[in-house]
């Protein structure tokens, strides 16, 4: 294979059910308040005291990186159970900009990631326990996030869906952005975890956004926290999984391939970029205060579906 090793049938239906258990998870997590109790409270604190300590030594996982992601994954998902379920909380202006300053920050960690890789000038050398390419892609990607930040919009455009669920919705989080981010961190997963990325590159990224398409539209953050939390604990307490199962599936390092990849991540956020832009031009609005896409129809059957 041109992006990662040759591989058993087992491994594809492995990714399969990853991929659907998230999704799985996903909704039992979402449509309970007190599944995202049990999943977002009370499963971290017994794994982060009893189970982690133990797992994480000496492996892929056991590092600055993993821990941030793991930690500031669960603090959305608890901000946003807090947005959903606690009265009055989704109509004061400050707690509105609590889901674009994680999402922002969880972007920025991937960032500072591949700038840092670019910095080590790594040649298929062991970092962090995964082997490891250095190079020009690190940094046409970690350009591409920073696009990928400017271009949220909507701050204060969040609201609840009007079902027994009350998903946090974001009209103004439409779907050329949602794949630009998809692109973008495929990219930086395939660059900065790179024998990791066939599960946290593919199978993570593909989860939240077809429930976001096709399960409760307009919810794509809150999907991308539960599934990356849930991700992320699972890989932190069976390591193995990824790092030396049957099952984990390890990146080709092909300098192409790595170039390949950003280049892309890059000229589809400079197109997000430049349509942002267009619009801002147009409409005359400030896209951090304002919703910038009001006027199309994407947008328009989200905001139906709120309160």
């Amino acid at each position: 294979m041109f992006f990662f090793e040759t591989q058993p049938w087992t491994n594809w239906l492995m990714w399969l059910i990853v991929f659907v258990l998230l999704i799985v998870l996903n909704e039992l997590s979402r449509r309970s308040k007190w599944g995202g109790i049990l999943f977002f409270v009370a499963l971290p604190i017994i794994l982060t005291f009893f189970v982690w300590p133990t797992t994480t030594k000496g492996t892929s996982v056991n590092d600055w990186f993993h821990y941030a992601k793991v930690y500031s994954s669960l603090a959305g998902c608890v901000g946003f159970w807090v947005v959903r379920h606690v009265k009055g909380a989704s109509s004061k202006k400050w707690v509105l900009c609590f889901p674009p300053l994680i999402l922002a920050i969880n972007i920025a960690e991937a960032v500072a990631r591949d700038f840092q890789i670019y910095g080590l000038h790594l040649n298929k050398e062991i970092f962090e326990g995964m082997m490891t390419v250095s190079g020009p892609w690190n940094v046409m990607n970690g350009i591409a996030g920073i696009l990928n930040i400017i271009t949220i919009t909507g701050w204060f455009g969040i609201c609840i869906s009007k079902d027994k669920s009350k998903d946090m919705l974001w009209p103004d989080m439409l779907w050329f952005w949602i794949v630009a981010y998809d692109i973008w961190n495929f990219a930086y997963t395939y660059n900065c975890l790179p024998d990791h990325s066939w599960y946290c590159g593919l199978a993570l990224l593909l989860a939240p956004t077809f429930a976001a398409f096709f399960i409760k539209k307009g919810a794509w953050l809150q999907h991308r926290a539960h599934t990356l939390a849930l991700w992320c604990m699972f890989a932190m307490t069976y390591p193995a999984f990824i790092d030396e199962s049957q099952f984990a599936v390890k990146s080709s390092h092909n300098t192409t391939a790595l170039f390949i990849v950003s280049l892309i991540a890059l000229i589809v956020n400079v197109i997000v970029f430049g349509y942002y832009i267009n619009k801002i031009i147009k409409t005359k609005r400030n896209p951090l205060k304002d919703e910038l896409y009001t006027d199309l129809d994407a947008y328009k059957e989200v905001k139906a579906l709120a309160e």
